[in-house]
This record gives C-alpha cells, structure tokens and sequence, in this order.
C-alpha cells in the first residue's frame, strides 16, 4: 500500500502545471466541495439543478484552466476552488431566475455512496460525535442553513466543510480573526436554534 500524497508538495506540483497533482487535489476536497455547493446553492436552486452537474462544471472549469494556478500551498488550492463554486451557484441562480418547483427531489437521485459523503461532510457542522448524518438529518440542516443570514451560512461553511482558519476565513469575508470568532459563534448558535425548532 502506497503512502498517502502529501497536501503541500500536491500543491506545489499543481502550481507547477502538474494535471495528476490537480486532479489528487480535486479528489481530497470533492465531499466537501459537494457539501458546499448544496449548503450554497438553497431550496430553489437544489429542487432545478443537479448537484453533481454543478459539482462537475466546477471541475471541469479548474481542470481547464489549471494554468491559472500560480499559488503553491493548499490553502491556495481550497481558495480558487471555493471561490469558483460560488461564482459557479450565483450563475446558475441567475439564469434560473424566480421560477419556483417544489423542492421534493433535494436527495433524491443522490446514490447512497454520494449521500454518505454529503452525511460525513455536514457531520463537521452538526454532529459532535462525528457521526455521518441521515439522509433526513442532511434535509433538516440544509434547510436549517438555508435559512441563515448569507455571512453566517458564509462562515460555518467556510469553517466546517472548507476547513479554513479563522484568519484565512477573515481574509476571505474581509473581517478580523475576533470578528469571524464572534460571527461563527452566532451562526453555531442560531444553527442549533434553527435545527431545534425543525426536530419539534
């Protein structure tokens, strides 16, 4: 059995212009990529686009232009691949607009290896056990995020399925380290209050 790769020198090597490094890279950060989009992408969204599709156009943008990527650490790597989601979620709002369908297909289609890997990944957000959450579970948090205020859903996302640092978090959101600690802590607890009233 091959040791595992190590984050750093992937990186490097993806700065380098290395497509297996970039590909290694993608495949580490492709559940939490998955999660991030679903937590990003709201109830509408969800209900009229594919998750996976817009995974993939997410991959598929990086891939194709891996040579933009100058910035050799992982940090760098999580940055460009996050910001590309975004961008790639508000491009899709846009288009779709305000036409409105039931939300009554958010899981399903979703294979149960994929709503594992959505389970494993929201379990950083909501489960202190570490347990990989229900496909009901991952329902009730994704409305419950949905209906946070944009800088909270922001920052938990950020802090749990990206992983950042509080700095590099305050980098990103343009706030101080303090400032991100006090608006995570308000986002945790107002999460929890969500998911509270839902279980009722």
């Amino acid at each position: 059995m091959s040791a595992p790769e190590d984050p750093l020198e992937l990186a490097e090597r993806a700065a380098r212009g290395d497509g297996h490094a970039v590909d290694r890279l993608l495949e580490r950060h492709l559940p939490a990529l998955h999660a991030f989009v679903r937590a990003h992408m709201g109830t509408r969204l969800r209900a009229r686009e594919s998750t996976a599709d817009l995974v993939q156009s997410v991959c598929r943008e990086l891939l194709t232009h891996q040579g933009r990527f100058q910035h050799p650490n992982e940090g760098a790597f999580q940055s460009w691949l996050f910001t590309t989601a975004r961008r790639k979620i508000a491009h899709r709002a846009r288009e779709l607009g305000r036409h409105k369908r039931a939300a009554d297909r958010e899981l399903d289609g979703l294979s149960e290896s994929t709503v594992a890997q959505l389970g494993a990944a929201y379990a950083r957000i909501s489960s202190p056990s570490g347990r990989a959450l229900r496909a009901e579970e991952i329902s009730r948090l994704e409305a419950a995020i949905d209906a946070l205020p944009d800088d909270q859903r922001e920052v938990i996302t950020l802090a749990h399925l990206v992983g950042l640092s509080r700095a590099a978090i305050g980098a990103e959101m343009g706030k101080s380290e303090e400032a991100v600690r006090a608006l995570l802590h308000r986002a945790m607890a107002k999460l929890a209050l969500l998911l509270e009233r839902a279980a009722r």
